[in-house]
């Protein structure tokens, strides 16, 4: 559906509003319930957009014009800026800031008529974290203080307290204001969760409310060994929990039991770490998330939209909705608010958020655009969208590989590293599974046992931080005929970040930890330093172990060492335990004369595999390969951990594809059908800047397991106007896709 630029000029005769245009996308988007009761607006509403108003753009707005883009797109809810830090109607809360340009004009209010008008869904928009100095003159004590009662400020504003007034009176005032003067559906807030981790508040509120839930005085610093400290935290995280929950009880009450209060939350677990957002606890109570997740970040990687709507639907239930502010200007690094992103960047991120799960959600910033091309991005996208949105809800991942994460690992092990011990494991498992093409599920730890059955395999990626309770739903799986595949620190510490004197999982792994004295080496490896090491492969392997050379290692037989960079030294293999790597350590690379292997074999494990099970295998990585996949990319790095998936998993999958490229591969069942997203990231997936053409790739060729789906005889392609080839056998259907540009989706029954 995307296309090349030479694509694209060869079609533009065949334009509307400069986008070029699907084919078969005509008309209205159908109705996503037909027959029976209406479904509430969170369940119905799949495509959103957004004109974040700017304090310039109320003298100027062309309501008209916006309109035509709503129906040239098929938006069907919009979010529209209401009030906070800036209010864009007659607010009766004279300290609400309104810019000098609205004048008497009720923009928010001429905007929720309008879209009524089109029969759109409409979130009033909020910003509660910051006000203007009026407002903090006259109630300092609203507001965020440091140790020493100076006032926390972002650029002119000032930060206010979750714990003051501000939050308690002042915005739920303008909550039933609005509810009750204009009956939006919901609302939205793109700051509500005050004042980040990275530095406490000691105003009088906080410095009283803590004490009386722990009988203990604020914190004088950061200090995450300090139970004082922790405790902190977590109280922190309880109050945006009880937000969350006062807000809506406000809106429902003035605006109906249907008027919600969503917030928007990110794409990044780290990122609502920072932000004491316990996404777990949110999607318990939440009927809709608005994730804030526009652009791919500096690892360049597109499939990380994916992997968050894999994620976040896994918490809050595939029967949801989750739309995704997608920018049509470019953001992230380096943002430009008003240039265009490219058509090809902006437009790929969108698909790959509807291959995990997102619903679409344009985004611009500001009404009036000399960057026209910004409008040329979001309609041919939208109209394949309503083409095909049956094929795109309430369906279920299919996978029998699962990746275990935890918010509180993040926070009590990662703690002031998160991306080095955290963030960078796991999203080299994520690239590595891409690669090799295996559909996996984001599974939280704490639900291992409502997820973990149709599981043949659990990936726990350097997860340090693990609760008793938690490390015994590990061993329960591991038990039960469960595979396991561990790396770097697992269960090395408890709940709080506490090191054990051994890892909990010991006697599951096969390894021991011991300390060596090496500990003044511990900053350089959270600092992701790389260094010249490597790992040896172990030629002898015991006669009821795997084919090393065949299994395990396939892609490495003309060679007896691999690349690594990281540092290794206090894990010891468990007695009958298998060591097919070892750690060879760091020699000189300059002079070339000095560049020799100083130490050529050591004992120590890199790779330890546990043979003592009875049925799952496991596997102990201690070299933390995932990491240095994600920070370096190298391909050696990547086969190593697709190769240890494949031997895990032991030839469980439900799709196979083969053929060039690298592809994002993600499946569903749906009813007794089968739903196949394949996305063409060959090329693209460079953290460089954003992409200018896409190399198509073929022919792609796709087994997809038919034992549970035994009626499906009919295929389809959504996005290709060719014919689908396709031979059944008795539990399996295969498919040949001649071709693949930017996506495709293939259906079965």
């Amino acid at each position: 559906m995307l296309q090349t630029r030479r694509q694209f000029l060869a079609n533009a005769t065949v334009v509307s509003c400069g986008a070029v245009l699907v084919p078969g996308c005509v008309g209205p988007a159908p109705q996503v319930s037909s027959g029976g009761p209406v479904q509430p607006w969170y369940r119905r509403t799949l495509r959103w957009g957004q004109t974040n108003i700017t304090e310039a753009d109320p003298a100027t707005y062309d309501i008209p014009w916006w309109r035509n883009y709503w129906k040239r797109t098929l938006t069907q809810g919009i979010i529209v800026n209401a009030g906070g830090i800036v209010a864009y109607y007659p607010s009766r809360e004279a300290l609400q800031f309104r810019p000098a340009s609205l004048g008497q004009r009720d923009l928010f209010g001429e905007l929720v008529n309008a879209a009524r008008a089109e029969g759109l869904v409409v979130l009033a928009r909020m910003d509660s974290s910051r006000a203007h100095e009026d407002l903090y003159n006259a109630h300092p004590s609203w507001f965020a203080v440091d140790a020493a009662g100076r006032p926390h400020r972002a650029g002119d504003l000032f930060v206010t307290c979750v714990n003051s007034p501000y939050y308690e009176e002042y915005l739920p005032r303008i909550l039933r204001e609005v509810a009750e003067a204009y009956r939006p559906e919901g609302f939205a807030d793109n700051s509500w969760s005050g004042l980040g981790r990275d530095q406490i508040c000691y105003c009088d509120n906080c410095r009283k409310r803590f004490e009386e839930n722990s009988d203990q005085s604020l914190p004088a610093r950061k200090n995450w060994d300090d139970p004082v400290y922790r405790k902190w935290i977590l109280w922190n995280y309880e109050r945006r929990v009880q937000l969350w929950d006062a807000n809506n009880q406000v809106t429902r009450a003035a605006g109906g039991p249907d008027c919600l209060w969503i917030g928007m939350n990110s794409g990044s677990i780290s990122g609502q770490c920072q932000n004491f957002r316990d996404y777990k606890a949110i999607c318990a109570r939440a009927e809709l998330i608005l994730l804030d997740h526009q652009a791919r970040g500096e690892d360049g990687d597109f499939s990380q939209n994916a992997d968050a709507g894999q994620l976040l639907h896994q918490l809050l239930g595939w029967d949801k909705l989750i739309p995704e502010s997608m920018a049509m200007y470019q953001a992230g690094r380096p943002t430009f608010r008003k240039s265009s992103k490219p058509r090809l960047e902006a437009q790929l991120w969108m698909l790959e958020g509807m291959a995990g799960g997102l619903q679409p959600w344009w985004h611009h910033v500001g009404a009036q655009q000399e960057d026209q091309r910004q409008f040329q991005i979001a309609e041919p996208v939208y109209r394949w969208h309503a083409a095909h949105q049956e094929f795109l809800i309430n369906r279920r991942p299919l996978a029998t590989v699962g990746l275990v994460w935890s918010q509180r690992n993040t926070d009590f092990f990662g703690r002031d590293h998160p991306n080095e011990l955290v963030d960078s494991p796991w999203r080299g498992w994520t690239q590595a599974l891409m690669r090799a093409r295996i559909p996996y599920l984001p599974v939280q730890v704490d639900d291992l046992e409502r997820h973990s059955s149709n599981l043949a395999l659990l990936i726990l990626p350097n997860l340090g931080a693990l609760s008793d309770n938690q490390v015994e739903s590990v061993r329960q799986f591991v038990r039960r005929g469960g595979s396991l595949i561990a790396t770097g620190r697992t269960s090395l510490y408890d709940e709080w970040g506490q090191p054990r004197a051994d890892f909990a999982l010991a006697d599951i792994l096969g390894g021991h930890y011991v300390a060596l004295g090496r500990e003044n080496e511990r900053p350089r490896e959270l600092l992701g330093e790389t260094h010249h090491s490597y790992l040896r492969i172990e030629a002898g392997s015991p006669s009821h172990a795997l084919n090393l050379r065949s299994e395990l290692l396939a892609g490495f037989e003309a060679t007896n060492i691999l690349p690594f960079g990281g540092w290794l030294g206090d894990v010891i293999a468990a007695p009958g335990a298998h060591v097919p790597l070892t750690y060879i350590p760091p020699f000189p690379i300059y002079p070339p004369e000095t560049s020799w292997m100083r130490e050529a074999r050591t004992h120590v494990p890199g790779l330890i595999l546990n043979s003592d099970l009875p049925a799952g295998k496991v596997a102990f990585l201690t070299a933390d390969i995932d990491r240095r996949f994600a920070v370096e990319g190298l391909p050696d790095h990547g086969q190593l951990l697709s190769n240890l998936v494949r031997w895990a998993a032991q030839g469980r999958s439900p799709v196979t594809v083969e053929g060039p490229g690298l592809i994002d591969v993600r499946l569903y069942s749906q009813g007794h059908r089968l739903i196949l997203h394949l996305v063409n990231l060959t090329g693209v997936s460079a953290p460089h800047g954003p992409i200018e053409e896409l190399v198509s790739v073929g022919p792609i060729r796709v087994r997809l397991e038919l034992a549970s789906f035994p009626g499906s005889k009919r295929v389809r392609f959504l996005v290709s106007a060719e014919r689908p080839r396709a031979q059944f056998e008795r539990q399996a259907v295969l498919v040949t896709l001649p071709s693949l540009s930017s996506h495709e989706v293939i259906v079965v029954g």
